[in-house]
């Protein structure tokens, strides 16, 4: 790892901060996560708590650092932290622009990408001997990490709509493109297994009602104990046709409804 140095207070248009080289390569600048909260107008604390929620996909030394897990005592202290500060500090991260750029995509900051824009092409890429910005505008990196993001953005969006909808089946199929956006595998599976209200079962079966279905169901003994499912079927929340309040509803699968429909045809033989 190469040595650290505070090279003083930058400025780039209105936004000021803690300019760092080193660490992550010779001349290569960095800067500090309470820098990058004031920037964004949010806290040390939340910037923290995304780096650590989203920890191994921050590698050491190539993304960031931990100045509180090394001798950086000269750093901190020239960087304007305080012994009370770097006491009470969990973690003090240093990010190279590879994990700025990490950041971003789970910052969700309408703010972020001029910000980005500002300090790769007017810090990140300038050498601490050239007095003048030399920009160098990598775009096809840019247009990876904001397509990664807007991918992140349209799976976030994803996930808020399944949490309010009311089909237990549907809100599967949401989760599961969700995830595909965001990790773009397919972790969360579509229910496979085919599922029916007592009325359908009824309709299927020719049974005069869904409450009769219901009956055999218990008589049977097919329903799993609440909450919870078995190879019948399983217990699912429903909106009430009589009020806005949500009531438990047993939703049968395959065998549930060939449970009900075996029933029913014995009762008719034995009459």
């Amino acid at each position: 790892m190469n040595e650290l140095k505070v090279i003083g207070r930058e400025h780039i248009g209105h936004i000021e901060f803690t300019g760092i080289e080193g660490g992550f390569g010779k001349d290569k600048k960095a800067m500090l996560v309470k820098d990058i909260a004031q920037i964004h107008s949010t806290t040390v604390s939340r910037v923290n708590e995304l780096i650590n929620r989203n920890r191994k996909r921050f590698k050491d030394g190539l993304d960031v650092i931990d100045l509180k897990q090394g001798d950086f005592a000269i750093v901190l202290n020239d960087s304007g932290f305080t012994q009370n500060q770097i006491n009470a500090s969990a973690n003090i991260y240093l990010l190279s622009e590879r994990g700025y750029s990490k950041l971003l995509k789970i910052l969700e900051d309408d703010k972020a990408w001029e910000v980005y824009d500002q300090l790769v092409d007017g810090y990140f890429t300038m050498r601490a001997e050239a007095k003048v910005t030399k920009p160098r505008i990598d775009s096809d990196k840019r247009l990876e990490i904001m397509s990664e993001n807007a991918q992140t953005r349209k799976g976030t969006l994803l996930y808020r709509i399944a949490m309010q909808t009311k089909s237990e089946t549907a809100k599967q199929a949401l989760l599961a493109k969700a995830a595909e956006l965001i990790t773009g595998e397919m972790t969360i599976p579509v229910l496979l297994k085919k599922e029916y209200s007592a009325g359908e079962v009824a309709k299927r079966v020719h049974a005069s009602s869904g409450q009769m279905v219901g009956r055999i169901a218990n008589r049977l003994g097919i329903k799993a104990e609440q909450p919870g499912q078995n190879e019948y079927g399983r217990w699912a929340n429903s909106k009430s046709q009589h009020s806005d309040k949500e009531v438990p509803q047993w939703m049968y699968f395959d065998k549930g409804v060939k449970a009900i429909a075996d029933e029913l045809k014995r009762a008719k033989e034995a009459v």
